[in-house]
C-alpha cells in the first residue's frame, strides 16, 4: 500500500462526486442538447440512454419497446404493457420471424446467393421477408389470400415482391395458398418455400428474442402474456421463454371469430366459434407444428366488435395507431387483467401500425357495411 494508491482512490471518488453532482449532469445535456432547450426544465431528459448503433437491417430487427398502456390499466388496476412491435424497420412483428425464416434456410444451405424465397402470408411476413430479400440480395415471391388489405398488397409490391393474389381456400384444399407456394418453389432452382406455420423456426425466433426482451423489461415481473396466433409462433415461443423462467406465469391465447382455438383449448375439440372475422392474419382451423405442444393454460374469445373498439380506444386515449389483430391483442390482456384481479402484470403485443389498413379499418362506410360502426364510442367514431 503506497501513497501513489492512496492518491489514485482520492481522485476516484473525486470523479465519482462531480459525475454525480447537479453541475456535472447539466454539463452533459449542455452537450447533448440545442442551446435553445437549455431555457427549459421540462424538456431536459432525466436520463440520456446511448443506443448502439444497429449494422443494417437485419441487425435492426429486435429490442422493441415495452409500454404501459396508462388510460387502460388505471381503468383495471393491472400494469397492461404492449410490446410495440411496429417499431421493427419492416413494421410489424412479423421481421422477427422472417429474420429466422432466412436464417434457418441459410443454414441449412438451402437457400444460396440470388436465390427466391417463396412463402404463403396474409401480409406482415411477406413485407418482412421482402425487405430482408432486398438486403440480402435474395428474390422474393409471395402467394397471399385474396381477402387481405389492398394497403398490404400494395406494401409488397413497393419493397419489391412478386405478389400472386389467389381465391382463399381451407388448408386442406389443394389450391390453399401455403400450397401453390411450396408448389411455386419446388419447381424453380436456388429457391426455398419458408413455410411460416409449420417451420419452427418461427417459434424460435420468440424463444431467442420476444420472450427474453419481455424478461428483461419486467425483470421478470410478469403474471401473463397472450395474443392471438395465426402460425403460433410469437405465443408459443414467448410462453415456452416465459415458462423456462418461471412456471406460474400464465399464457392465455386469444381468438377471433371462425377460429378453432378457442374450443380447442377450452373443450379440447376443432370447433370453430363463431363466423369470420375482420381481423387479418390471425385465427386458425387446425393445430401447426409451431403449436405443438405450446404452453398454453387458457384461452380468451374476442369478438370483432370488441377488437374494433379497442383499436379506436388506443387511438384516441393512448395515440397509438395499430390494426384489427393489436386491438384483439389488448382487448385480450383486459380480459386476462379482470379475470386475475388488481396488481398483476399482464403483457401482449402490438403487431403492427393501423397505416395498413386505412381503407378498412379506418374508413366509415366500410365499418357501416360491416355492421361494427356502432361498436365504436360515439365520440371516437371516424366521421
Amino acid at each position: 500500500w503506497t501513497l501513489w494508491d492512496s492518491k489514485i482512490i482520492f481522485h476516484c471518488r473525486m470523479m465519482l462526486r462531480m459525475m454525480n453532482s447537479l453541475a456535472f449532469q447539466r454539463i452533459v445535456r449542455g452537450c447533448l442538447l440545442p442551446s435553445s432547450c437549455l431555457h427549459s426544465a421540462s424538456v431536459l431528459p432525466a436520463a440520456v440512454s446511448i443506443l448502439p448503433i444497429r449494422h443494417g437491417f437485419v441487425d435492426s430487427v429486435g429490442n422493441t419497446p415495452l409500454v404501459r398502456l396508462q388510460s387502460l390499466s388505471d381503468e383495471t388496476g393491472c400494469d397492461i404493457l404492449v410490446k410495440n412491435e411496429y417499431v421493427n424497420p419492416g413494421g410489424s412483428i412479423k421481421d422477427r420471424a422472417a429474420l429466422f425464416l432466412l436464417k434457418d434456410a441459410e443454414e441449412k444451405g438451402l437457400l444460396k446467393e440470388g436465390g427466391t424465397v417463396v412463402e404463403g402470408t396474409a401480409g406482415n411476413t411477406g413485407i418482412g421477408l421482402a425487405h430482408l430479400c432486398l438486403a440480402k440480395g435474395y428474390k422474393c415471391v409471395i402467394y397471399m389470400p385474396n381477402n387481405q388489405s389492398q394497403s398490404k398488397v400494395d406494401a409488397l409490391k413497393m419493397v419489391g415482391a412478386e405478389v400472386h393474389q389467389v381465391p382463399v381456400k381451407p388448408f386442406s384444399d389443394e389450391m390453399n395458398y401455403n400450397h401453390q407456394a411450396r408448389r411455386h418453389a419446388e419447381n424453380l432452382d436456388n429457391a426455398v418455400w419458408t413455410n411460416q406455420f409449420d417451420n419452427v423456426a418461427n417459434r424460435r425466433a420468440h424463444v431467442h428474442t420476444t420472450g427474453p426482451e419481455i424478461w428483461a423489461s419486467t425483470g421478470g415481473k410478469v403474471d401473463a402474456f397472450t395474443c392471438a396466433t395465426g402460425t403460433g409462433g410469437t405465443l408459443a415461443g414467448v410462453g415456452e421463454f416465459l415458462k423456462s423462467k418461471n412456471e406460474n406465469v400464465k399464457i392465455v391465447l386469444a381468438d377471433p371469430p371462425g377460429s378453432v382455438l378457442y374450443r380447442f383449448y377450452t373443450s379440447g375439440v376443432l370447433e370453430r366459434t363463431g363466423d369470420g372475422s375482420v381481423t387479418e392474419g390471425i385465427g386458425q382451423g387446425r393445430i401447426t407444428a409451431n403449436m405443438e405442444n405450446a404452453p398454453v393454460d387458457d384461452a380468451v374469445y374476442v369478438p370483432d366488435e370488441d377488437s374494433v373498439s379497442m383499436v379506436y380506444r388506443l387511438l384516441h386515449e393512448e395515440g397509438f395507431c395499430v390494426g384489427a389483430s393489436s386491438g384483439l391483442n389488448v382487448s385480450a390482456a383486459v380480459q386476462v387483467a379482470k379475470q386475475l384481479g388488481p396488481g398483476h402484470t399482464i403483457v401482449t403485443v402490438i403487431a403492427d401500425n393501423g397505416g395498413r389498413y386505412v381503407s378498412g379499418l379506418f374508413n366509415k362506410e366500410w365499418l357501416i357495411e360491416k355492421g361494427l360502426y356502432e361498436c365504436i364510442k360515439p365520440d371516437q367514431r371516424p366521421q
